[in-house]
């Protein structure tokens, strides 16, 4: 198992030191950089470099490209990006996707790489730490993240919040995003709609109202504040509504059966309401540790 990785040590937790001492290298030093010894650093032909399948970012702003490229042309590459070689001797962008979409852009042919050698997982979490150490990922985008990396390698929601660096509870809360309708995580992708909004939508059953929810802060350009009150104004009266039609629920044999079985997977009491269409299950717990263990059953 790979050792836990923190965002506040910064990428120097993944990469040796000699990567440090090689990071303030700009592409326009590269006579010098050949000359001096600076272990680590080559300069490769863009033409061999190809992005990751498995970079997490996904949207890459063209105004920020055009003004990271004029950086470039000025200054050079300041930090090389980090690659590793394939079978067929291209150099697949473990992390600097960017860098090297503004290179191109600035007109660059080569660029300071640093070659290295990952498994699947810790080429994942490279990919994944450098974008969210620096904001680059919208919410959408991270929590498909961490979905691959657990894809990936098979990790739990607490191992992975320790490989980034992160809470259980923000790797939870992103995960939750990806339960969204899609054009409520594509205005979110966009930036029409915040985390906050998203936890707020998310927190009303049901996807017709949540849609309606949805609807009034895109017209109404609802705060997350704003939208919160409505989510709990909807949740009341979608509450009443469900008393108002309730009736006393006619005996039905195979929700008894699934209850036990419920009872003897999860080791405590459960009850389901509702008919064999719809209804709600109830899950009885009686202390942290035991809602602890109830989470990680059913994540």
């Amino acid at each position: 198992m790979a050792s836990k990785l923190g965002l506040g040590r910064g990428m120097a937790a993944l990469l040796p030191d000699e990567e440090d001492s090689a990071s303030l290298i700009p592409a326009a030093q590269k006579a010098e950089q050949k000359t001096s010894g600076d272990v680590g650093v080559e300069f490769i032909t863009l033409a061999k470099i190809t992005a990751n399948p498995d970079q997490p970012r996904k949207n890459f702003d063209p105004v920020e490209l055009a003004e990271l490229a004029d950086s470039i042309r000025e200054h050079g590459i300041i930090q090389p990006v980090i690659v590793e070689e394939n079978a067929k001797g291209a150099f697949i962008i473990v992390a600097g996707e960017r860098r090297v979409r503004a290179a191109k852009i600035a007109g660059l042919t080569e660029v300071p790489v640093i070659v290295r050698k990952y498994s699947d997982e810790k080429r994942m979490v490279v990919s994944l730490i450098e974008n969210v150490q620096r904001s680059d990922l919208n919410p959408i985008e991270e929590a498909a993240a961490y979905k691959r990396l657990m894809e990936l390698t098979g990790l739990s929601q607490d191992e992975t919040a320790s490989r980034v660096g992160k809470n259980r509870s923000t790797v939870a809360n992103a995960l939750r995003l990806l339960r969204l309708p899609q054009e409520v995580q594509e205005s979110i992708r966009k930036g029409d709609l915040s985390a906050g909004h998203a936890r707020a939508i998310l927190s009303i059953p049901g996807v017709k109202i949540q849609d309606t929810l949805f609807r009034e802060i895109i017209k109404k350009d609802l705060s997350v504040r704003e939208a919160e009150k409505m989510a709990a104004l909807l949740n009341g009266q979608n509450k009443k509504s469900k008393m108002e039609v309730s009736s006393v629920p006619a005996h039905i044999p195979e929700l008894d059966d699934m209850e036990e079985k419920f009872r003897n997977h999860l080791g405590t009491k459960v009850k389901i309401k509702g008919d064999l269409n719809s209804g709600t299950i109830e899950i009885d717990y009686y202390s942290m540790d035991d809602l602890d263990r109830l989470y990680e059953l059913l994540g």
